[in-house]
């Protein structure tokens, strides 16, 4: 899912990520292979958020899902997997 820039910055302040620019050249080739999402760039790899998966989680929330991976310890190099739903929930609609 596509995320407001306020939303955007709260789920930045409960992750350990960049948000990948707009209008950075590499969101083409990202949307194509995965869809429009705002993505996510951190120390395991690639992520978007989505609608969770788990009744649980209230309303104004979203689940981290990891799509890619690096390659090595470089880190210039994503491999795309399964989309994977993480643990992790996100707050997106109060204040975190």
């Amino acid at each position: 899912m596509k995320l407001s820039e306020t939303r955007i910055d709260k789920a930045l302040t409960q992750l350990t990520a960049q948000a990948v620019p707009e209008n950075h050249p590499v969101i083409g080739q990202l949307s194509e292979l995965f869809g429009d999402h705002t993505f996510f760039i951190d120390a395991g790899g690639l992520n978007i958020i989505e609608p969770p998966q788990t009744e649980d989680a209230g309303p104004g929330t979203g689940q981290v899902v990891k799509l890619a991976r690096w390659f090595d310890e470089t880190r210039t190099n994503l491999v795309p997997q399964e989309p994977e739903y993480t643990a992790l929930v996100i707050e997106l609609d109060r204040a975190a």
